[in-house]
């Protein structure tokens, strides 16, 4: 799925004066005339969960506006990360552990890794052998120097 542009509803004109919104960081945004501040979805979350540690998700969408699928979408992309101490946590898409953010845990992240790597070098190294024979066919070694005698 392609990430849409305003996805975490990011504020592009300013609520007082109209003015344009620029990125400060961490999800806040400034307006370039009168200095307004607001903040995109990701900025109230985690605006609202260092204000409330151990918040829930239904409780951070009631007090932000901010929908669960998002909040579960910002723990997917590891903007977000569970709480050690939750009891509540993801799980690996590959073999089902327990994860506190993103979609796979470290195994099998380093084992897809290694994958495409190697794969990446199979690639690499049958680009750059292209036009050697790979396996040797024919006479090899002095036999094809020697002339045949009749």
């Amino acid at each position: 799925m392609f990430l849409e542009e305003d996805e975490y509803h990011i504020p592009r004109k300013c609520n007082k004066c109209g003015g344009v919104m620029v990125f400060q960081g961490v999800g806040e945004y400034a307006c370039e005339d009168c200095g307004e501040k607001d903040f995109d979805d990701y900025g109230k979350v985690r605006g609202y969960i260092e204000r409330h540690p151990g918040a829930n998700a239904v409780e951070i969408e009631m007090f932000t506006g901010v929908t669960q699928r998002a909040i579960r979408k910002m723990l997917r992309d590891s903007r977000l990360e569970v709480r050690a101490d939750s009891r509540a946590f993801l799980r690996c898409d590959i073999c089902g552990k327990e994860i506190r953010s993103g979609k796979l845990c470290s195994a099998c992240e380093m084992a897809m890794h290694r994958k495409i790597e190697a794969e990446q070098r199979t690639q690499t190294r049958d680009k750059s052998m292209r036009g050697y024979a790979i396996r040797p066919t024919g006479a090899t070694g002095m036999k094809r120097f020697r002339r045949e005698e009749n």
